[in-house]
């Protein structure tokens, strides 16, 4: 095969190489998002209508600002209960683009949420959450510059591939607790050790991995204005080093969220790649700083930094990530247990 040039792209590829540091690049490709602590939705479809309100947020994430090509993702949703007296039945909706050079995902996806009622007071639910969608992979070849023009592997436009997909999840909580674990991109596959392999065919090679989640977190009641919210979400694609993020959040009067997170991986099981490398890979990958802040009762913005601990700090600006979320309509009753997760 010919070597390229790939001149729109080298720094991307670059990137890749050197966040192998942190995440092996075959094995972490899904989506990911440092402000999933404030909807759940995205990693757990379990979590659908947990709010117990109509809630729609919108998120925009740039990732390694300042090296070109570097991954790009937004997203939105909406979800609530569509029986507001009995809060059974979760619906929620999802879309979501990322781009990463010139290869892109576009997705949207249908979530359904059955919330099991455990106690008489409505403080405790087990909720078991299906979603079902459809993926969008693109290869954009014009984005590409091989030495060799007139290389036929390389495909002289945009190439795409739709995906159907499928996804499910088991979510508790109680006022004091949760937890969570979902199966995402089953139907995705698996097929290629290599993300920037393609043919003039098809887009296999650029999908999504499966990935497990597991999700949990408490709340510290300190006094009647401060809170402490501590999280915890892991990541296993049982190729790559386990991902873990580890996050802590002070709530004050209920309205002003400020903490951080570390992110970074872990050695769980015995993995193909430490063959080749010795399972010398470092596992730093980041740290952020997280805020939100509820501008009124219905309208919360949240903003997230992360800073690079590898070798990739060197060459790029860190991660900046928005939200917006916005509940809609009107409470049919009172909520018993105020929604801190």
């Amino acid at each position: 095969m010919n070597k390229y040039n790939m001149k729109h792209i080298i720094k991307t590829s670059t990137l890749l190489f050197l966040s192998c540091m942190g995440m092996v690049a075959k094995g972490q490709q899904n989506i990911q998002f440092t402000q999933y602590i404030f909807n759940s939705m995205s990693v757990n479809p379990a979590y659908t209508g947990y709010k117990e309100e109509w809630f729609g947020q919108l998120g925009l994430r740039s990732q390694w600002v300042g090296i070109e090509g570097a991954p790009e993702t937004g997203t939105i949703s909406i979800d609530g209960v569509v029986d507001p007296n009995q809060k059974r039945h979760g619906l929620g909706f999802q879309a979501i683009a990322d781009r990463l050079g010139p290869q892109s995902a576009t997705s949207l996806y249908a979530n359904y949420a059955f919330r099991l009622r455990l106690n008489d007071e409505d403080t405790q639910r087990l909720s078991f959450g299906i979603g079902a969608g459809m993926t969008q992979y693109s290869l954009d070849g014009a984005k590409l510059r091989p030495n060799d023009q007139v290389d036929g592997v390389i495909p002289a436009g945009r190439i795409n591939s739709f995906i159907p997909d499928v996804r499910f999840g088991v979510y508790y909580y109680n006022p004091h607790w949760y937890a969570g674990v979902s199966v995402m991109d089953l139907l995705s596959g698996d097929q290629s050790n290599n993300i920037f392999r393609w043919d003039n065919t098809t887009t296999d090679n650029i999908r999504r991995r499966r990935h497990m989640y597991f999700i949990g977190g408490a709340l510290v009641n300190f006094n009647s204005g401060l809170k402490l919210r501590p999280s915890v979400l892991v990541k296993e694609d049982f190729k790559g080093p386990t991902s873990v993020d580890v996050n802590a959040l002070f709530i004050f009067d209920n309205r002003f969220w400020i903490g951080g997170g570390w992110r970074t991986g872990v050695t769980v099981f015995k993995r193909d790649y430490a063959r080749f490398t010795g399972n010398k890979l470092s596992k730093q990958n980041s740290v952020s700083a997280i805020t939100q802040f509820y501008v009124t009762p219905k309208l919360r913005i949240g903003y997230s930094y992360d800073y690079i601990l590898s070798q990739l700090s060197s060459v790029q600006n860190g991660s900046h990530e928005v939200t917006l979320g916005i509940t809609f309509g009107q409470r049919s009753n009172r909520l018993l247990s105020p929604r801190f997760f």
